[in-house]
């Protein structure tokens, strides 16, 4: 009954501590294929002179994150900007990006716009035009 009640409590130490490897190493998948699509956008841009308009057009449209969600992608400079309510903003309400948005909507798979809203929290965002990817509760 010893040997039980040992098993019992590293069972109870070890799984959340794996679950919280998981999850972390989910996220990492995230920021790399931002990285990879944020790489995708900059080609495109620089042989084209404009941002594309959708993921689509970088062949990036079918991409899900490693909670099966789309990416989300908004163009902000270049032809037919957003209104200012479209962008998304950091906790002082300032635009995060003057480029182009793309996100994830991370593990809960809901977000809005501001970042401080408790649905946006655990989003992997690009924030800074690109000088931050990781989770936006860490923006």
């Amino acid at each position: 009954m010893f040997v039980v009640a040992i098993a019992g409590v590293l069972a109870m130490i070890a799984v959340p501590a794996y679950q919280g490897y998981v999850e972390r190493s989910r996220m990492a998948g995230v920021v790399a294929q931002i990285r990879w699509i944020e790489d995708l956008v900059a080609a495109f841009e620089l042989e084209n002179r404009v941002l594309p308009g959708d993921l689509s057009a970088v062949g990036a449209d079918r991409m899900r994150d490693t909670w099966g969600n789309p990416y989300q992608y908004l163009r902000i400079s270049g032809p037919n900007p957003p209104k200012k309510g479209e962008l998304r903003k950091d906790k002082n309400l300032v635009p995060i990006n003057s480029d182009f948005d793309l996100y994830s909507m991370g593990p809960d798979g809901d977000s809005k716009m501001p970042l401080t809203a408790k649905a946006s929290r655990d989003d992997i965002i690009r924030a800074a035009d690109g000088a931050f990817v990781g989770v936006a509760e860490d923006y």
